[in-house]
């Protein structure tokens, strides 16, 4: 499937490296703390172990790393346990563990990680116990029932977290033909859909008890970047079916084009943030992923949309490149500005940090299938060097906390999310196009691929999900 090039080894040398020094130092741990060699386990998911090797599953198995695919298969058969009783967080749970326990399910066929999945799957329903039907952030996975089983009641639920469940929901509910799962999912999409929207955006904090926005600031980076990646990823993921999520998407896609695309004194495009009407003209890594995501709805859009969204997803994808390019790392910094003189750089000290992120890789990849434009696979070569040369230590792989600075000094992490999504988008980039086509497939937000739900034209949806086309 690679290209005829020795370079491509250098991917699955760094992939093997991350993974045997996982193992090495912090096997069943969450994640690899490299320069103190131990693990890290932090209270996001709730006293689930090993995020770094569900998160590694579909990466090892599509490289070709099939004694490592084996080692993290066993570990799940024999030491996932489930019956954890901590507090969790609804969307790191979601997409790392069940979209990546779903992804190995439907690429290798392997039972244990449908039947995990499921299971962990039902976990989180009880955040969905609210007025509303508005998730909390935050479940208990065991279900505890002297306590509030969606976590702490006055906590307002972000716009990413509740609105990035539908594509794994749909396959739980595809998997278990219960349709509990979608009509949750569909339950949030209705409720969101009646909620009046300054200038047509959605603010990134609702009211779970009340249902509505608690405040005005609305950013498709931190808090509300993978519910406009979930909608347009929705329809797709529907054999482009799903015409509500469709017209969700465009809408708010409208919306933002019109309200917060800018272009700065030195013609870059960026997408700034809002705050109750005034703009914030930054944007943060994060939002980087919005060019691939413009990109793959292009095609979609209205008649005459789709030369306009192509060319945006290409300006904003070169401005996120031009983050990278103007510090002497050639990486990007945790915030990037368009104001007081900067230009597309990271003025304070505090927003330099570079955390393995995938965002503006997986910008590229994307680019790359829609254009074959050689640029996209010069400048994942670029970040891939520098992946190599600042990030590399002898322990594993580290963010970096100054971007700007010739002096590295490293983070002491190694994010699950570097396995499963920035080496991954390097190597779907380099990779051919039939890899994971994305006629057959969606990525979740944490790269895990999901196949689309092919339908055929004469066949009705089934009982169980009356919602669902």
């Amino acid at each position: 499937q690679l290209l005829d090039s020795s370079d491509i080894l250098v991917l699955f040398q760094m992939m093997k490296f991350a993974w045997d020094s996982y193992k090495r130092y912090a096997w069943g741990e969450n994640e690899l703390r490299p320069l103190s060699k131990n693990g890290n386990d932090d209270r996001t998911f709730g006293g689930l172990k090993g995020a770094s090797i569900i998160d590694s599953l579909d990466t090892l198995y599509i490289m070709g790393l099939d004694d490592e695919y084996q080692e993290a298969k066993e570990w799940v058969e024999n030491n996932l346990k489930l019956n954890v009783g901590g507090e969790a967080s609804l969307f790191e749970v979601n997409i790392r563990y069940v979209g990546g326990l779903l992804s190995a399910y439907y690429l290798t066929g392997e039972e244990v990680f449908k039947r995990k999945a499921v299971e962990l799957g039902r976990k989180l329903l009880p955040a969905f116990n609210t007025p509303t039907g508005i998730p909390h952030g935050v479940v208990n996975l065991a279900g505890d029932s002297r306590r509030a089983p969606g976590g702490d009641l006055r906590r307002s639920s972000v716009l990413a977290e509740v609105g990035t469940l539908h594509l794994e929901f749909v396959h739980l509910s595809e998997l278990t033909k219960d349709s509990i799962y979608i009509e949750k999912v569909m339950n949030i999409r209705k409720h969101l859909n009646q909620l009046d929207k300054p200038h047509g955006l959605y603010p990134n904090a609702l009211n779970p008890v009340s249902g509505n926005w608690e405040q005005h600031f609305v950013s498709i980076g931190a808090l509300g970047d993978s519910f406009y990646e979930y909608l347009i990823k929705s329809y797709l993921m529907s054999d482009r079916t799903d015409e509500e999520a469709k017209k969700m998407y465009y809408d708010a896609l409208e919306a933002i084009d019109k309200n917060l695309v800018q272009r700065s004194p030195g013609g870059l495009t960026y997408v700034a943030e809002w705050r109750g009407g005034v703009l914030d003209h930054r944007m943060d890594h994060l939002a980087c992923f919005s060019g691939g995501m413009i990109g793959i709805g292009a095609e979609h859009g209205g008649p005459g949309s789709r030369q306009h969204q192509l060319d945006l997803a290409a300006n904003i994808t070169h401005t996120c490149h031009e983050a990278y390019r103007r510090t002497p790392t050639m990486l990007g910094p945790e915030v990037f500005r368009f104001d007081d003189g900067a230009e597309a750089t990271a003025p304070r000290v505090n927003e330099r940090h570079y955390l393995l992120r995938p965002e503006v890789v997986e910008s590229y990849m994307y680019m790359w299938r829609l254009t074959h434009d050689p640029k996209y696979r010069d400048w994942g070569w670029e970040v891939l060097e520098a992946l190599e040369q600042h990030c590399r230590i002898a322990t594993g792989f580290s963010g970096v906390i100054d971007v700007y600075s010739h002096m590295i000094q490293h983070d002491n992490l190694q994010q699950s999310f570097f396995l499963a999504e920035t080496l991954k988008y390097l190597y779907l980039l380099f990779s051919e196009d039939d890899l994971l086509s994305l006629e057959d497939w969606v990525f979740n937000t944490e790269a895990h691929p999901l196949p689309v739900i092919h339908r055929n034209c004469t066949q009705e949806a089934e009982d169980t999900h009356p919602e669902y086309p």
